[in-house]
């Protein structure tokens, strides 16, 4: 394909991607005949305050993607270098899961939450969300790992290294954009996911931005406001896209090096 033609075609495609950001930032502006940042008012002073659903999804996000990558990266590391009983079929189940659709267990696993006193809790639904990461950031980090020859950790051994000790100084700077990968995606699964919330989650205080943001449609006697919900989403969708652009080169190399590797 020539290099014009090439991007002509970028660009038109670009704009299937940009066009719903750039109609939801139109609508959340224009009233009537005229321009206005009531939406954005109203969506700060809805319900607890549009500060504390943000500071529940951003607990939310951290412990999802801060415990998804340190579970898959120490699991993929033993499924990419250690030999023991029951390997490949241990790795099947993790895989497994990813047959499951999750909103079918949710009621069960509310259940069990309820058990450990983790119901209604923030940490309670992280753990959900980890679990549900777990096969494709697992499958990841294994790949990733697979892709470094072993001649390194096996020199950082030689050095003195132990096995935590090659992970840390010699594999880990390796696989970045697998990391990468893996905690890009449970972000963006964690900061959308309106289904786990809603039925985790039954305070008020405790609500995450998208459950906040579909809840707006149910006040004012059934009547939609839709530049608020609009202004909803453009403030949840500003941080996706502000990340993904900034993690896209790692994204890539993160695929391209590991997460096809069979």
């Amino acid at each position: 394909m020539k290099r014009p033609t090439y991007y002509v075609s970028m660009a038109i495609l670009s704009l299937f991607f940009v066009y719903p950001i750039v109609w939801s930032g139109w609508s959340s502006i224009r009233l009537g005949d005229a321009f206005s940042l009531d939406s954005y008012r109203k969506l700060a002073a809805y319900g607890e305050g549009v500060g504390t659903y943000l500071t529940n999804t951003v607990i939310l996000v951290l412990l999802t993607v801060g415990g998804t990558l340190i579970v898959a990266t120490f699991a993929g590391y033993a499924f990419a270098r250690f030999r023991f009983p029951g390997r490949g079929l241990l790795f099947v189940l993790i895989l497994a899961i990813l047959m499951v659709p999750y909103p079918t267990i949710l009621i069960p696993l509310y259940v069990l939450l309820g058990w450990f006193g983790l119901q209604d809790s923030l940490f309670g639904l992280a753990l959900v969300m980890i679990m549900f990461q777990l096969p494709f950031a697992v499958f990841m980090m294994r790949n990733a790992f697979e892709s470094v020859p072993r001649t390194l950790d096996e020199a950082a051994m030689m050095d003195g290294c132990g096995s935590f000790g090659a992970l840390v100084r010699v594999l880990l700077p390796a696989v970045v954009p697998g990391l990468v990968t893996v905690g890009l995606f449970a972000f963006l699964a964690s900061w959308n996911d309106y289904v786990a919330p809603l039925i985790l989650i039954s305070s008020n205080d405790r609500f995450t931005l998208p459950v906040a943001v579909v809840n707006m449609r149910l006040h004012n006697f059934g009547a939609v406001d839709y530049p608020t919900m609009q202004a909803g989403v453009v403030f949840m969708a500003l941080p996706c896209l502000a990340i993904f652009l900034l993690l896209q080169r790692y994204y890539v190399r993160g695929f391209m090096s590991g997460a096809l590797r069979g």
